[in-house]
């Protein structure tokens, strides 16, 4: 059996995929925004081995998050599914001096991606959106651009497949990849989405415990447990260091072996 830390496992899909691992008999560390999130999240799911907390907005946060995660030992697995959605009306900045959601949903899993002691699997949660996002990555932190909500976030989304390909590219003993769950009814999602709620956690949990035929790929893109073609962009490792050296920049961290 495994041992997996999930993002963002408070609710929504990481919750969903946190259950299904725990009912197939794997170890999970849940992850939560802040304590009343916590509590909730052990509420829901006390069999669960942990929860460790911190607001991915902060770069403190993100790397206090690392940090115990670090002190609970090793994992198979990390699940980086922590996001937020396109609905932001304007660009949030945040303690950083960062757009909200390019710090949540980019920076966040380059930081933990960077910092967590390097597991055996590595899973990226992204969206059919990426298709959408600027394959340029010029004005990452939307500090020129007219904000775009929708935009933004699917600019993030690509940015998770890049990444999940670059770790793939420079971490050859380690089965990153990447996934697109579906529009579903999450508090992401609404209430008026349309996708398979009960299918859309089966992925990352798949490919996060592991040992099917299927699962040992790398820099794979996947949808219902099935391969799927994702941008183009994401396999250009010219695009790929881009991106880390931008990460590697704006956070002061260096992913190892970049």
């Amino acid at each position: 059996m495994a041992r997996i830390f999930i993002t963002g496992s408070s609710d929504g899909l990481g919750l969903l995929a946190a259950r299904l691992l725990i009912e197939q008999g794997h170890a999970v560390v849940l992850h939560a925004r802040n304590e009343a999130r916590s509590r909730d999240a052990i509420a829901a799911l006390p069999r669960a081995e942990a929860v460790v907390t911190g607001d991915f907005s902060s770069i403190g946060q993100v790397r206090d998050v690392a940090a115990q995660v670090n002190a609970l030992g090793a994992f198979d697995a990390v699940i980086h599914n922590a996001a937020v959605g396109f609905r932001e009306r304007r660009r949030i900045e945040t303690e950083d001096g960062l757009a909200h959601v390019f710090a949540v949903n980019t920076l966040a899993p380059y930081l933990l991606t960077a910092l967590i002691h390097r597991p055996r699997r590595l899973v990226y949660v992204s969206s059919e959106l990426h298709r959408r996002g600027d394959a340029s990555l010029a004005d990452l932190n939307w500090e020129t651009r007219p904000w775009r909500g929708n935009q933004a976030y699917s600019d993030t989304k690509l940015h998770d497949v890049l990444l999940a390909n670059a770790v793939g590219r420079r971490w050859p003993e380690v089965r990153s990849n990447a996934l697109e769950p579906g529009w579903v009814a999450t508090k992401m999602g609404g209430s008026h989405a349309t996708g398979d709620l009960d299918a859309a956690p089966r992925t990352q949990a798949w490919l996060a415990a592991g040992g099917e035929p299927g699962t040992e790929v790398s820099g794979g893109y996947f949808f219902h447990m099935q391969p799927r073609k994702p941008s183009g962009a994401v396999h250009d490792p010219v695009r790929q260091d881009m991106l880390l050296a931008a990460c590697a920049r704006l956070s002061g961290v260096t992913l190892p072996g970049a």
